[in-house]
């Protein structure tokens, strides 16, 4: 719940009745910010409103994407006052590329920056980009990108000629980022698909790659059942995030490739099944096979029950159908594949799973705001 804020004095350049149509609630114009109650709105900088350079003092200013606008409401909220939602005017031109602008650009150079990105779909990615690169030509004191999702982690390698490393096209695109009048740009990347991924941005810009293990800790915390055991669907995942889960036992799945098709077995732990609630855990889902393969195998190992987290959602062609039952408007007669389905709002199709089974959304917006307060606090 945000408290009063401090220090903001501000007059009134144009009549109400002028301001334009905001994508979010708009707190009151007054006299003094010290007036307003700790309600627990989110505070949005105003286009009528002539600032001065102290009401800037310990507070961050963030602009979102617009499918992150609820993430970076609840950021604010949380912020007790330090996160102030910035605006930006998305619209298109006739020939369909996009019209954008900065609200209240002129006072960026009193601030420190951060941009919320939504990289979810390559027709959303260049209007981005162009934000990305046009907010630190502000004069911006820091800035900083938050990217949920690095969508084309998946493709970071080429194996036969021709291929295209995608992972490479969209990290050099950040890469070069303008710096911000105190230093290099900083990215922020929630589990990122492979680390090597971290090679292909250049020093031009600071990248720091941080985990959503923590959603999922509490998740776990607050279930009834306390026989809980982790399971990862490959090597991979174990590598990755075992020291995350380190207070639970753990199962290590291997997939094995038999001709055109895959399997998944245990390879280490699968005495720890018996009569427990596994969770199986991995960065992202996307057709959900690997996931559905290895709640069979931990089934059949004797677990007691089968979930899963995953951070990112991304369901390419509606796969999510094959985890919901069909009276939820997905594809599923019998038992369902996962009792529990954990995914992050790091991407907008969390939107849209929040209230159909066995789904549950966990809010990355404490993660985020954590971040910002950290490139606060430095």
């Amino acid at each position: 719940m945000a408290g009063p804020l401090t220090e903001l004095k501000i007059v009134t350049e144009q009549p109400e009745s002028s301001l334009r149509s905001s994508p979010g609630p708009l707190t009151p114009l007054t006299p003094n910010y010290d007036d307003l109650q700790p309600n627990g709105d989110a505070i949005y900088m105003r286009p009528d409103v002539h600032y001065e350079p102290s009401h800037f003092k310990d507070k961050v200013v963030l602009f979102f994407a617009r499918e992150m606008k609820d993430v970076a409401e609840t950021v604010a909220r949380m912020s007790k006052g330090k996160v102030l939602l910035g605006e930006i005017s998305f619209g298109h031109f006739p020939d369909g590329f996009p019209n954008l602008r900065i609200m209240n650009a002129r006072v960026l150079k009193w601030c420190q920056v951060a941009f919320l990105a939504s990289l979810h779909t390559p027709e959303v990615i260049f209007e981005q980009i162009a934000l990305i690169h046009a907010i630190p030509r502000e004069l911006a004191k820091t800035f900083t990108v938050i990217i949920p999702w690095f969508p084309t982690g998946t493709m970071e390698r080429v194996e036969t000629r021709g291929e295209v490393a995608t992972a490479s096209s969209l990290a050099r695109l950040l890469s070069v980022t303008p710096h911000a009048a105190r230093g290099p740009t900083q990215l922020v990347i929630y589990d990122i698909h492979a680390l090597q991924n971290l090679f292909y941005f250049t020093d031009n810009v600071h990248v720091q790659l941080k985990g959503c293990a923590s959603l999922l800790r509490s998740a776990i915390s607050a279930l009834p059942d306390k026989d809980v055991v982790i399971a990862f669907p490959d090597d991979g995942a174990h590598k990755r995030f075992a020291k995350s889960y380190r207070n639970w036992p753990q199962v290590i799945c291997h997939k094995i490739r038999e001709g055109d098709k895959r399997f998944v077995k245990i390879k280490e732990g699968e005495e720890e099944c018996k009569g427990k609630h596994v969770v199986i855990v991995d960065d992202l889902v996307q057709s959900g096979g690997t996931l559905i393969e290895a709640a069979k195998v931990l089934r059949q190992a004797g677990a007691k029950r089968v979930s899963g987290f995953v951070t990112h959602a991304v369901f390419p062609k509606d796969a999510w159908k094959r985890f919901v039952r069909k009276q939820d408007g997905g594809s599923v007669d019998g038992e369902l594949p996962l009792d529990k389905f954990w995914i992050s709002n790091s991407n907008p199709i969390a939107k849209k799973l929040a209230n159909v089974p066995p789904f549950q959304v966990l809010d990355i917006a404490p993660i985020v705001a954590s971040s910002l307060l950290e490139t606060l606090d430095s």
